[in-house]
């Protein structure tokens, strides 16, 4: 048997991509291997949204290029983003690469491995979604679903439009049918994924025609979460990643209505000041986003709110930063990823060299932000001591082997005392809180399997 080794950079698209890439891998009767060095087939599924992920591939990649150096029959690939952001000189920079490619030509990596010739391949125009892909799942009873790849989206410093392409969702038939077939074979919570979950079907066109009847609505993802959560099985239902502008009352009351949809939004804010927002091309401001913090607290009052947030954009004044600091005190967020800006290679923001932020001034502002994030998400999650909640098991705590470990409906880590067993939901009353994580004790009696 052939073997491959797999390593994952990036979002959770990427690992979605990952898991069918293994699917793919195993149906054409390729093993795991647990080394590298091991493997036939040296894999990597690439990320190119931050300058650190670049640099951490790029010594991964040099480790295969030694080992290929070894046994030169052994093939080395790459997909993903940063492949797709470099396809004009993967080959000529990494002559030891075999095979690169898209996100979009995820199946081509068979079609390579299966042809006569294995001369050095590259495939970056989309063609598929590889969420029609076999697939190799990390745990049986959760699963990513893709709903749509790319972004219309012009935000100055991103680079995503270039490597994924432009917006296009996968029809609402096929979604439902394969989260259908997931609670078939035990999925109990789906992840949603798409560069911008809520503009999801605004690509497709009505269903209409001669003689077809009258036309019907083309769908929403306020839509496809009221089709989801008719699926009997599905109990948890999450997304990633939506867009502040298109954050429309419709999916925030779904949150409120539907059984299956967790109360939990990821509803990235990037600044606090709408100076930077216009120059970042958001295409909201500061009271737009406040807006829709409003309506959530509105209509799902112990939401748990999350975000994204950069530091040290070209231009951002200290006053612009202290605008950030204020929406993060009058938010109060429970958790929030913080990036310090680098310049990606194809963006606008790459241009921007008046107003560039000094590297001290960029670490200094991130070190008050965390404080200010970490101070207000303890005091969020002080919230659920002495509730007894909803947990669905992921298996043994990562810091203490002894004790189980799961998140909440509001994507909470909680690591407990019980004897749950991994998929199951337990219901756990919370005895302490951090910024990070939830702590208690299963009750027994009130466990939900």
């Amino acid at each position: 048997m052939k073997t491959y080794h797999l390593t994952t950079f990036g979002c959770q698209m990427n690992e979605h991509d990952s898991e069918r890439m293994q699917g793919m891998l195993e149906s054409l009767g390729y093993g795991q291997a647990a080394e590298r060095a091991d493997a036939d087939l040296i894999l990597f599924n690439t990320c190119s949204i931050r300058e650190s992920a670049d640099s951490r591939f790029i010594a991964h990649l040099g480790e295969a290029k030694r080992l290929k150096r070894d046994r030169p029959e052994r093939i080395v690939g790459v997909g993903g983003c940063w492949a797709q952001s470099v396809k004009e000189e993967v080959f000529e920079r990494f002559p030891f690469v075999d095979v690169a490619f898209g996100p979009g030509q995820v199946h081509k990596l068979a079609e390579f491995l299966c042809s006569d010739s294995l001369s050095a391949q590259g495939y970056f125009e989309f063609e598929a979604f590889t969420g029609e892909l076999p697939v190799r799942r990390t745990r049986e009873f959760q699963a990513w679903v893709q709903i749509s790849v790319g972004c219309n989206c012009i935000c100055s410093y991103c680079i995503v439009p270039s490597t994924r392409g432009r917006e296009a969702s996968r029809p609402l038939e096929d979604v439902v049918a394969e989260v259908r077939s997931l609670a078939r074979e035990g999925v109990r919570e789906v992840t949603l994924l798409g560069q911008n979950v809520n503009s999801y079907g605004r690509d497709l066109s009505r269903a209409a025609g001669a003689g077809a009847g009258p036309a019907v609505e083309r769908p929403t993802f306020a839509g496809l979460l009221h089709a989801l959560d008719e699926i009997e099985g599905i109990e948890r239902i999450r997304y990633t990643s939506p867009h502040p502008k298109d954050m429309r009352e419709d999916v925030i009351r779904a949150h409120a209505e539907l059984a299956s949809v967790c109360e939990h939004i990821h509803l990235p804010l990037q600044s606090g000041s709408s100076r930077v927002l216009k120059k970042m091309r958001r295409t909201y401001d500061r009271e737009r986003y406040l807006d829709r913090v409003r309506l959530i607290r509105d209509h799902v009052p112990d939401a748990s709110l999350t975000t994204d947030i950069i530091v040290g954009f070209p231009g951002e004044t200290d006053e612009d930063f202290e605008q950030t600091l204020e929406v993060v005190d009058e938010v109060g967020y429970d958790g929030a990823f913080t990036f310090l800006f680098s310049p990606r290679r194809g963006t606008e923001a790459a241009t921007m060299t008046d107003g560039v932020v000094p590297h001290p001034v960029k670490v200094e502002r991130m070190e008050r932000l965390v404080e200010l994030v970490q101070r207000h998400a303890r005091e969020r999650a002080q919230r659920f001591v002495g509730r007894t909640v909803e947990v669905l098991v992921e298996g043994p705590s990562r810091t203490d082997p002894a004790r189980l470990r799961g998140r909440t409906r509001h994507n909470k880590v909680v690591n407990f005392a019980g004897v749950a067993a991994a998929g199951e939901l337990a219901h756990v009353l919370i005895e302490s809180a951090s910024s990070q994580t939830l702590s208690g004790e299963e009750r027994l009696l009130a466990r939900a399997s």
